[in-house]
């Protein structure tokens, strides 16, 4: 089903004679649903003012969809939608699987790589943000019809396990299968410090690495029993969020590496520089304005992240065959990947014309104090005592309402408002942690959104089913004000497709539960004369709201 802006935006291009042509939502619905400025940037090559090039055009156009069009300020022409127009493609949406939303003409095979914590380390509040927004994201281009592979790019390779491994063996550690995670993290920082103290078990731990790459068993062993403590609990995280995702570690590349210097070898591409081996491209500079190096074998002879993220660029395209990439991480890495996406496409690994490639930066966590998020003696906050944190608290204001099922609704309650307070948020911008607002009834928070769809449901078991013929109609201002936006739920999705961005999504379900409350307040439903056209206006937002709350990974309660 196409959507409103594209339908628009077609019969002005008739209008303006012109492909260029571009509609926006009117920022002021007084004045129109929607709003075309393209007669101001147009009228000087047409030798005219912008407003008698606006009147041209209105004169031009005969669209059954359009109420009124009216000329405005220097040029610009407000656009009104007929009422039964809206009607008509309400009902069409309430059939519609897709719920007005225009799917492509080609169905893609989109690689997401999102979370990617390490191993043997815990995840933090920052890989919160990687995950939950890797998830909305690959939910949304599943919604789109596109052949989504969800990637977790693990750090379970390189020196570090050298130093753990050789730690592990020789203070006969891990026989016990009950160790977790816990020990794990504690094990590693004393590993570290006992590299950085003896010079005797450094070397030690280095020859461990050596082995472990060359595939040595007994290495092997203990690498593998590493990797499993720490995926217990990286799974015990992914199922309380909900996350889907398929592990792909550094390791896996690890067999393509030496390919990697050997086609940047064969194209020319490699300067050694201090004995490494390097790719510098145009327009990287270090501080002093010298040539930035990318770096993708050390003077040792070992690889790097460059080399393993390069190795990754080059099976995604050539064995995956995306045709998409996005790479979601902190907005520190930033610079790391930009290089790595440009070696990519110098070396043949990433042709843009085939596979398109974005880096998904975001901001950090901040406490309440405004500083980054930590806990009060300093420590990076654990996600796991995060999430259970929220669950607790979801519990007490359930258990204060006196809910039915507290144990399963506080789980619902509480992954919900973590993970709406961050995707509300820019991702781009650092945001506020805070469990007092995002588990508040009023504002944009996702209680709010529950609360409004849990209204639906009551409102539904009063008026189990609307007549057979009845048919939305559009009347009181808050009911075509609702229906407006319930019409434009695909132009969002195409906003977030271009420029990934869930915020977007959030913002338009925050105006949605706003606009539906406006009209439960305005137009009684049970009894009413309109009950039938009512009830399934209220059908349709609910299957939006739980489409919309889904596709940012969120879930749906029918009781708060």
């Amino acid at each position: 089903m196409k959507t409103l802006k594209f339908l628009l935006e077609e019969e002005f291009k008739k209008g303006f004679a012109t492909e260029t042509v571009e509609i926006t939502q009117a920022t002021n619905e007084k004045f129109g649903h929607y709003q075309c400025n393209s007669a101001l940037s147009l009228a000087k090559d047409r030798k005219c003012s912008p407003r008698e090039l606006a009147q041209a055009v209105i004169e031009k156009i005969k669209c059954p969809l359009i109420e009124k069009m009216e000329i405005a300020g220097p040029g610009f022409i407000n656009i009104t939608i007929k009422n039964d127009s809206l009607d008509h493609d309400l009902m069409q949406i309430l059939q519609d699987p897709f719920l007005g939303m225009m799917r492509p003409e080609k169905k893609k095979r989109v690689i997401v790589e999102f979370s990617s914590p390490n191993i043997a380390k815990d995840l933090h509040v920052g890989h919160l943000r990687s995950t939950i927004i890797g998830e909305s994201l690959a939910r949304i281009f599943e919604f789109f019809g596109h052949d989504v592979i969800r990637l977790n790019h693990v750090g379970d390779w390189g020196t570090q396990f050298g130093m753990l491994i050789c730690y592990l063996t020789e203070n006969h550690l891990l026989d016990n299968e009950k160790y977790n995670l816990d020990d794990l993290v504690v094990w590693y920082k004393k590993s570290k410090e006992q590299f950085d103290l003896d010079p005797n078990f450094k070397k030690r731990a280095q020859e461990e690495v050596v082995k472990l790459q060359s595939g040595n068993r007994e290495s092997l062993v203990v690498w593998q029993k590493i990797c499993d403590i720490s995926r217990r609990r990286f799974n015990e995280i992914y199922a309380l969020l909900n996350i889907k995702n398929t592990e792909r570690g550094e390791s896996f590349y690890n067999p393509y590496l030496q390919d990697v210097v050997k086609d940047f070898k064969q194209k020319g591409l490699l300067q050694v520089s201090d004995g490494a081996k390097c790719v510098f491209m145009e327009g990287f500079v270090g501080m002093e304005g010298e040539p930035l190096p990318l770096i993708i074998q050390k003077s040792d002879g070992g690889f790097n992240y460059a080399t393993t993220d390069l190795a990754a660029f080059k099976y995604r395209t050539k064995e995956d065959l995306a045709e998409r990439i996005v790479i979601v991480t902190d907005a520190g890495q930033r610079l790391h990947f930009a290089m790595v996406s440009e070696a990519a496409r110098l070396v043949g690994y990433l042709n843009e014309e085939k596979c398109q490639f974005d880096h998904v930066p975001f901001g950090v966590v901040l406490g309440e104090d405004g500083k980054k998020f930590k806990t009060r003696s300093g420590e990076t906050v654990r996600l796991i005592d995060l999430l259970q944190e929220a669950v607790d608290r979801a519990k007490a204001l359930l258990e204060e309402r006196g809910h039915e099922d507290v144990e399963a609704a506080a789980k619902i309650l509480g992954m919900n408002a973590v993970k709406y307070a961050d995707l509300a948020s820019s991702r781009t911008k650092d945001y506020t942690f805070s469990f007092d607002r995002m588990l508040k009834f009023q504002g944009n928070t996702a209680v709010f959104l529950l609360y409004s769809y849990v209204r639906i449901c009551g409102i539904q078991r009063k008026v189990k089913h609307a007549a057979s013929d009845a048919k939305i109609q559009l009347e009181h201002p808050s009911e075509v004000a609702l229906g407006l936006h319930l019409r434009r739920f695909g132009e969002v999705l195409e906003i977030i497709d271009r420029e990934l961005t869930p915020h977007h999504l959030a913002e338009y379900l925050y105006s949605l539960a706003e606009k539906f409350n406006a009209f439960f307040r305005d137009c009684h439903v049970e009894n009413d004369a309109k009950e039938g056209p009512r009830l399934l206006l209220c059908n349709l937002t609910a299957h939006i709201l739980e489409k919309g709350l889904y596709l940012l990974g969120l879930e749906t309660l029918e009781k708060m």
